[in-house]
């Protein structure tokens, strides 16, 4: 075998290793992840990449995870509804160990910059420290069923502009991480964030994403700084036509739905 060959399939070997606990790598990676600069990222576009969250084997073994029917409490077909093409599902209680593990990490990292928005936008809601503590609001308030979910798009696909709203309480910022590569599995499928302004015409903004890549970004409305202070603006996102292959992505909500 070539010293190349040989060396990517030990890269490969290396990825695949059961020693490695995917929890613990993400953890780590978050850890390391440079917060102050999502934060002014989300302040300035609404939107912040965190670069390599999930390694390819991690992000393999979650898209294996769609074709596992006992997993997932429901499945939309976009076309039925006018939503798009493709198709999604949400998973079910209890949440697989590394979705999970990403709901209750990510969370208090946004934490501050979703109360600091609200207060800039004089909104009274104030969100808990933990995950655990939003998630008991939102089951008090009737909402129980988890939103986290798993997107498939085959050639052609794509998701219409949208707002993921399923109740009285929305944490305001979700994140997305792509698990195919794109070029290998697919092309096209770019994610797309709008944002409309008051009295101006809508800003789009297109975030390029390699597998692996997390996106975090705003469900709604966020402050932007004016000239005569701040002002909300309302945001939608949703995903180009796949022009080839298959894209998956998992979404990471944290607010649960009615």
């Amino acid at each position: 075998m070539p010293a190349r060959s040989r060396n990517h399939a030990a890269t490969e070997d290396l990825e695949d290793s059961p020693r490695i606990d995917p929890v613990a790598a993400v953890l780590a990676k978050l850890d390391t992840t440079d917060w102050n600069g999502i934060e002014a990222a989300l302040d300035a576009r609404g939107c912040a990449v965190i670069p390599a969250l999930l390694q390819p084997a991690g992000c393999r073994a979650l898209a294996a995870l769609y074709d596992s029917e006992s997993l997932f409490r429901s499945r939309v077909v976009m076309s039925r509804h006018g939503f798009g093409q493709g198709e999604y599902q949400y998973f079910a209680y209890p949440l697989p160990g590394l979705i999970a593990a990403l709901r209750s990490a990510l969370y208090p990292r946004l934490v501050p910059i979703a109360n600091r928005w609200n207060q800039v936008m004089a909104t009274d809601t104030r969100y808990p420290k933990t995950h655990e503590a939003f998630i008991e609001r939102c089951h008090a308030a009737g909402q129980r069923r988890p939103t986290p979910l798993m997107l498939q798009y085959h050639q052609d696909d794509y998701n219409c502009l949208h707002q993921d709203l399923y109740g009285e309480h929305v944490f305001p910022i979700q994140v997305a991480i792509l698990l195919s590569q794109p070029g290998r599995d697919f092309t096209g499928g770019e994610f797309v964030l709008t944002e409309q302004r008051p009295r101006m015409q809508s800003r789009a903004e297109v975030v390029p994403l390699e597998q692996g890549d997390a996106v975090a970004f705003a469900v709604s409305h966020r402050p932007v700084q004016g000239t005569r202070g701040p002002y909300r603006v309302n945001l939608r996102h949703g995903v180009s036509r796949v022009r080839s292959g298959v894209r998956h992505t998992v979404g990471i909500i944290f607010h649960d739905a009615l």
